[in-house]
């Protein structure tokens, strides 16, 4: 079996990491975790937001993709995956770098759950006072 050639790309959001190879292709294939991209992402709002950097530089028909996503939830997934797919696109050519970053594709969200502290029921709140 022949080597194909891809473009590699990791995107990160939360505790969700995703593994992009964008292949060069027809758009149709978009395999997650083996399965197509509307199996594994019933909802319109996260599959537009997996596909935005390619509808941005007008990619979505040129390439197919294999991604591979461990970690976090639905919503995170997808952000890890538009991550990660901005990143491949950006290693395939380097000159769609301004119109990338300016979207904002490029930029990990590190926004994470914040930890729980000592005396506390979760992050911030606190027991219950009583005075009397």
């Amino acid at each position: 079996m022949a080597q194909q050639t891809y473009h590699y790309g990791t995107g990160r959001r939360k505790t969700a990491i995703a593994r992009v190879r964008l292949y060069p292709g027809t758009g149709q294939n978009f395999i997650i975790n083996g399965k197509p991209l509307i199996e594994s992402f019933p909802l319109e709002v996260h599959r537009r937001s997996i596909l935005s950097p390619l509808l941005l530089v007008n990619a979505a028909d040129k390439f197919d993709a294999s991604i591979k996503v461990t970690g976090g939830g639905i919503t995170g997934r997808a952000e890890a995956i538009r991550h990660g797919v901005a990143r491949a696109l950006l290693s395939s050519d380097s000159n769609l770098r301004p119109s990338i970053k300016k979207a904002g594709y490029l930029t990990r969200d590190s926004r994470a759950k914040e930890r729980n502290k000592y005396g506390f029921v979760r992050a911030r709140k606190r027991k219950q006072y009583t005075k009397r």
